[in-house]
């Protein structure tokens, strides 16, 4: 038996993984969050006009600022970080326009990021005149990295750099008459050793003078991802239960998403003490992006637990975001793109069809649909769409939710195939509209050998009704003269007595197209094949007994066109 090929004899090179150090876990034995659940939503704080904004190609100019602070707004943040008024005029200017043109709303408190610069915090001050609720967000890097590389500093110069920023913030607002939080950010927390990062933020807290009446906010962000969800929610549960000024503090998550894993990550370190979040609409933010508190707040409302943010007009949402930062969201965003209510895969859709069949609204159980699509303004109609590798039941679902016409099941199966064909030829997806039209090729055909050309009801001589038509067959009018109970038992009974053409109505349905006047008839319908088989036909018109007399008619050129 030959061995397989090594990866160096199939020529492929090694990438250097050498180059990189794995991250060490925290030593936390009896760790409580994996046990624990979220039960609550935690204060949001949206930082897409701050983080977001200078992740971008093009940054907003203050009107498209103006936009995107009265959708978050819409949504329901309370808490939104405006800016960084010292390093940009354009944030300035936006956040002087949003206070002196009276557009924060009562208990919303706007947010701003300074670094522990004093010119850079007299400038951010000067920023925040006028406004009611304001947090100032001060952060400088912590990590052993920075130290190092960056700040050539140790760890009491690191610390004495974070107190300054502290006095002279302070300072600043010693004046300010309005409800101030201080918020302070160890930049680079999950690179900080976790022994510093509680002495850091511990001599803050002491020297601001945060008390559990006065709470600050201490933001511990995951400024580059370095490791898995639960190595960060290690680091959080650490934190909070060696930091002695726990009480006094809020406690706050920035995730980015370097490893993809930004959710998560912040999922996982809620349940390990945290209680506030800052993110942004759809993860845009720096490098792989920031926290995508979309996402976040869809996956608490899965589970039953109220998000405190409004997403019941997330396309409307998605596309005023897409307008803004000029950036597509992805067809497959969790709960938002265009296609993550849509199923493609034949099993998927029976499931959806059938699910959808027996739902109870009030406890959302459907196969492969998370949530209602409803629930975030779109429709569970558009949960399923036709390609090459769809089946009967997606093509059921179809004909059924959009246009009201239920296919009996052996006639669906054989349509199944009509589609399929078409998908492969077509090479691509089937518009919901072309698969109306192929169910209409298929099974409405009204020339060869036989056409319905007019008919007469009358009243029967022998029985209820009589119908006297005019059928062209093979080129040549032959006139049919039947009766029976009803129209159609009459014409049936015509053509066989005129034609000698045996034909029994084993199946009949009848739909409503449209609605309103001008709404027409569908009639489906079996004739008898040879053999004991069905052959079904369909008839459209906005008169029901011309849409059954079709149908017959169709049923039976597509039983001659199959001997």
């Amino acid at each position: 038996m030959n061995e397989p090929m090594s990866t160096a004899n199939r020529g492929i090179g090694r990438m250097p993984f050498q180059k990189y150090r794995r991250f060490q876990p925290v030593d936390l034995p009896n760790r409580q969050w994996p046990s624990r659940v979220i039960e609550r939503a935690p204060r949001w704080c949206s930082v897409d006009l701050r983080d977001g904004n200078q992740a971008l190609i093009d940054p907003m100019n203050v009107d498209e600022k103006l936009r995107m602070f009265e959708l978050l707004l819409e949504v329901g943040f309370a808490e939104i970080e405006v800016g960084f008024p010292a390093a940009s005029q354009p944030d300035f200017d936006f956040i002087r326009r949003i206070i002196d043109e009276d557009r924060i709303p009562d208990g919303v408190a706007i947010q701003i990021l300074c670094q522990a610069r004093e010119e850079l915090i007299a400038r951010s001050v000067e920023a925040l005149q006028g406004a009611k609720k304001v947090i100032f967000h001060l952060y400088n890097s912590t990590s052993e990295l920075q130290r190092r590389v960056v700040f050539n500093m140790d760890r009491t110069g690191i610390i004495n750099l974070a107190l300054e920023g502290t006095r002279l913030v302070k300072q600043g607002l010693s004046s300010f008459n309005a409800d101030v939080t201080f918020e302070y950010s160890p930049e680079s927390f999950t690179g900080t050793e976790l022994d510093f990062a509680v002495d850091v933020c511990t001599a803050v807290a002491e020297a601001w003078g945060a008390t559990p009446q006065r709470k600050m906010i201490v933001n511990l962000p995951s400024t580059v991802e370095m490791a898995t969800p639960n190595i960060y929610a290690d680091q959080i549960e650490w934190f909070v239960t060696h930091f002695p000024k726990r009480d006094s503090a809020v406690i706050s998550l920035h995730t980015h998403n370097d490893r993809g894993t930004g959710i998560a990550a912040t999922e996982l370190a809620l349940m390990a003490g945290a209680d506030r979040v800052e993110g942004t609409l759809f993860g845009n933010g720096e490098r792989t992006g920031n926290c995508d508190l979309v996402t976040m707040a869809m996956n608490m409302f899965s589970q039953g637990v109220d998000p405190e943010l409004d997403f019941r007009r997330m396309p409307e949402v998605r596309s005023t975001v897409e307008t803004i930062n000029k950036l597509p969201v992805h067809q497959r965003h969790p709960y938002a793109g265009e296609l993550v209510f849509t199923a493609f895969s034949g099993s998927h859709q029976d499931a959806i069809r059938k699910g959808m069949a027996r739902v109870d609204l009030s406890q959302w159980e459907v196969p492969y649909l998370p949530i209602d699509p409803a629930d975030v303004g779109s429709s569970y109609k558009e949960t399923v769409r036709v390609n090459s590798q769809s089946g009967k039941g997606g093509i059921g679902f179809i004909l059924e939710e959009i246009f009201g016409i239920t296919l009996p099941r052996e006639m669906l199966v054989e349509f199944s195939g009509v589609v399929q064909k078409l998908t492969e030829r077509l090479d691509r997806e089937v518009k919901n509209d072309e698969i109306l039209q192929a169910l209409m090729d298929e099974y409405v055909v009204d020339s060869g050998p036989y056409r319905l050309l007019n008919f007469d009801l009358l009243s029967g001589r022998q029985a209820d009704q009589r119908v006297v038509a005019q059928i062209e067959v093979s080129e040549s009018r032959v006139t049919i003269d039947g009766e029976g109970s009803g129209p159609i038992e009459a014409f049936v009974n015509g053509l066989v007595d005129t034609l000698n053409e045996p034909v029994n109505i084993l199946e009949y349905h009848e739909h409503s197209l449209d609605e309103g006047k001008d709404a027409k008839a569908i009639c489906l319908l079996a004739i008898n094949e040879a053999g004991g088989g069905r052959c079904y036909g369909i008839g459209v018109s906005r008169n029901t007994i011309t849409a059954s007399f079709g149908a017959i008619v169709s049923a039976m050129n597509r039983r001659w066109r199959a001997r």
